[in-house]
């Protein structure tokens, strides 16, 4: 099964969502594989905005997402990536439709609750950016029957 990233932001923290956002994931059917509350260092920042260092809002971003902790989650399912990203919404949250998580509870292009991968493959470096391989688990869930037909996991 695929794997994805979410990324709880501060914002996210601030506003006491953590139990919303994640219940949005477990209710649609993705299995938790890995999930952990950790400051993000400049290091990490730097690596995981890359594509944005030479953009002038770099820094506010790195800003924002150093205000508090942030909660790190690897959620798998079939097209988890594509599933994370349609409950999550545009990354404007004044563009994403009311049910997404962004469309319920967000303003802004920034302050934007969540952080999704955007793809299969930005997913599996991102994973592992966050996550050793220790901190995942594969585990048989008894959802699995109820979730999928037979030919699907």
């Amino acid at each position: 099964m695929e794997k994805t990233l979410v990324i709880l932001k501060p914002c996210a923290i601030q506003r006491a969502l953590i139990g919303e956002v994640i219940s949005r994931f477990e209710k649609k059917g993705l299995l938790l594989a890995g999930m952990k509350m950790i400051w993000l260092s400049d290091d990490i920042l730097n690596e995981h905005y890359a594509h944005l260092k030479d953009n002038p809002i770099f820094q506010r971003i790195k800003n924002s997402m150093t205000a508090c902790p942030v909660i790190v989650c690897c959620w798998k399912g079939r097209d988890a990536v594509r599933i994370v990203r349609a409950i999550t919404g545009p990354t404007n949250g004044r563009d994403a439709l009311p049910g997404t998580i962004r469309g319920d509870y967000s303003m802004s292009i920034q302050e934007n609750i969540i952080h999704a991968s955007d793809s299969p493959e930005t997913a599996e470096i991102e994973v592992k950016r966050f996550f050793n391989a220790d901190e995942l688990f594969d585990y048989k869930s008894v959802l699995i029957p109820h979730l999928y037909a037979q030919d699907e996991y």
